[in-house]
Formats: structure tokens, sequence, C-alpha cells
């Protein structure tokens, strides 16, 4: 069932525009930081992804434009045999996908620790990360539902 605390304000749930805002910046964050983990050229289809994303928080892109950058993200992934590169692309495919419902942000932040963890990294370092980025408007609302979210990723 969807947390009820991740539906926008306009729609009858508590979370404003600028909470929104948040989530979609910390989501990409999460993505972009483990982007690195990537040894081949990335493809354009995760960088467009990721601009959208950014323009969709700024309020110059569209929920249509952020589903179609998700869908061909997630299409990136299906692309690709290498766990890592997955993950990745899933992360960036949640990111964006933020702008369309909220909660995607938590896919994108475990997506990114499990890239971490499939290069053989430190995920408690990468969770740390997370966290230090998180504002604290949001801090608490991504925190409580990580928790739940994380058991079903498997990390």
């Amino acid at each position: 069932m969807r947390d009820k605390r991740f539906i926008r304000d306009h729609r009858g749930g508590p979370l404003k525009l600028e909470q929104h805002q948040q989530l979609i910046k910390w989501a990409c964050r999460c993505a972009n930081h483990v982007l690195s983990l990537l040894s081949d050229n990335i493809d354009e289809r995760l960088n467009k992804a990721l601009t959208v994303a950014k323009e969709w928080e700024k309020e110059n892109a569209s929920v249509g434009n952020a589903r179609k950058a998700s869908v061909d993200a997630h299409a990136t992934a299906r692309d690709s045999s290498d766990p890592i590169s997955i993950a990745i692309a899933r992360s960036i495919g949640h990111a964006v996908a933020t702008a369309h419902m909220a909660d995607h942000s938590l896919g994108a932040a475990l997506y990114a620790l499990k890239a971490v963890k499939n290069a053989g990294k430190s995920i408690h370092t990468e969770r740390k990360w997370q966290n230090e980025q998180l504002p604290l408007e949001i801090k608490e609302l991504i925190l409580t539902t990580r928790k739940v979210k994380e058991k079903h990723f498997k990390i």
C-alpha cells in the first residue's frame, strides 16, 4: 500500500511542492553519486533522464516528460547484463519518476545502494552519505520509510 505521506497536497495528501522538489533533488543526488561506478560511457538516455528530473524540479518540465524519461532509463537497465549498470539505470529511472510519484525517490536511493553493494563497496558508507544529503524537511519521511522498503531490496 502506498504511504499517504508521499501524496501531494493538490491530490489530498500532506506533501507540499517544495518537499516534492526536495525529494527529486535528493533522489538525483543519490543516483549521480553512483554514476562513477560505470566503467563505460553513460547511455544518453540516463543523462537525459537526469536532465529532465532537474528541469522538473525547477518547474521547467512536465510530469509526462519525466515519465517518458523514466521509462527510457528503465529500458537502459533492461538492455544491460551488468548488475552494477542495471542498478544505476534503475536508480536514475526512479529519480526522474519521483516527479510522477514522490515515493519513487526511495527507489533511487535503494538502487544506488544496490549498485554500491554489487560493486563490492560499503553500503554503510553510502547510506550515511545519502542521509547527510537529506534536507531536514524530508529527513524523517525518508528515514522511517526506507527501513521498511530496504527489506524488499535485500540490501
